[in-house]
């Protein structure tokens, strides 16, 4: 009789798949991450890069299943797309607005979600675990998808105010029309005037990532202990987060929102609730 843990003895047909779906997708480093933990914990299956342009993308989500997929990850540019072709749609995700992840149910069905948010207060919860929400208000610079998840969780844990500036004004209004009175909108030319007396800030735009400009939101407002987190990883210290830190504030890299967020798609698709530490920080750097 075989044995089910060994990759090697398992019928193919028990090998569960799952991968991130995206155009362009090669970039991303779920595939490693995720190669990472199905290394770890003895687990058959396999996780890759899946390549989709946006106009075959109903197409393409309705043959996973039948070839063996469990699930995936969504990426850059249809993480808003999934939501219409999904048969079950969580409330965090519809709330988003975006869903990263998606279970390919065995009777075909779809159950889209968005761990973004998850992963973003998990990231802030391991590695500043001095950081209390409702310690004052916070400060969003951004208003993208990421920057939506992130004010959601904000709210969700406690944080009394949000204070958000975009340089499109009207997406900031929009998040504060869904979002409720706790959120408060500011100009993009006054932005550094929301960091007076906050407790977080958080760089939700792709400003001061490789191959992008620079952000130029003067942080002299900020108070020393506020904590600064980035959820650009590339750098992963960030010209955000070095200013910041010579300031006197406590900051948190974003790195560990890319990995806590991987970790509930994982255990819903492979059964195993993994591990995020600095082994994994490690492989996925590297």
């Amino acid at each position: 009789m075989s044995d089910n843990s060994d990759p090697v003895n398992t019928p193919l047909a028990n090998i569960p798949l799952a991968g991130v779906l995206g155009w362009p997708v090669a970039h991303s480093r779920s595939p490693r991450l995720h190669g990472h933990w199905l290394k770890r914990y003895g687990i058959a299956g396999h996780y890759v890069p899946l390549p989709v342009r946006p106009e075959h993308l109903a197409e393409a989500l309705r043959s996973l299943p039948k070839l063996g997929f469990v699930g995936v990850n969504v990426t850059i540019p249809h993480k808003e797309a999934v939501l219409a072709l999904a048969d079950v749609v969580t409330d965090r995700a519809a709330l988003i607005g975006a869903a990263n992840t998606l279970i390919l149910r065995t009777d075909g069905k779809i159950h889209a979600d968005n761990t973004d948010g998850y992963g973003f207060i998990a990231n802030l919860r391991q590695n500043a675990p001095n950081w209390r929400p409702d310690s004052g208000p916070a400060a969003v610079i951004g208003a993208g998808g990421a920057a939506r998840a992130v004010v959601a969780s904000l709210l969700d844990a406690g944080v009394p105010e949000v204070r958000i500036a975009n340089r499109t004004r009207i997406r900031a209004e929009q998040i504060r029309s869904e979002f409720g009175a706790r959120v408060v909108v500011y100009d993009w030319g006054q932005a550094a005037n929301m960091l007076e007396g906050i407790a977080t800030v958080v760089n939700a735009t792709s400003l001061g990532m490789e191959g992008k400009g620079a952000l130029r939101v003067p942080l002299d407002a900020l108070s020393p202990g506020t904590l600064a987190t980035d959820l650009v990883y590339t750098p992963l210290d960030t010209p955000f987060l070095i200013e910041a830190r010579r300031r006197g504030c406590q900051t948190v890299d974003g790195l560990g929102m890319l990995l806590h967020q991987a970790a509930p798609g994982f255990e819903r698709w492979f059964g195993q609730r993994p591990e995020v530490d600095d082994q994994l920080r490690a492989v996925v750097l590297a």
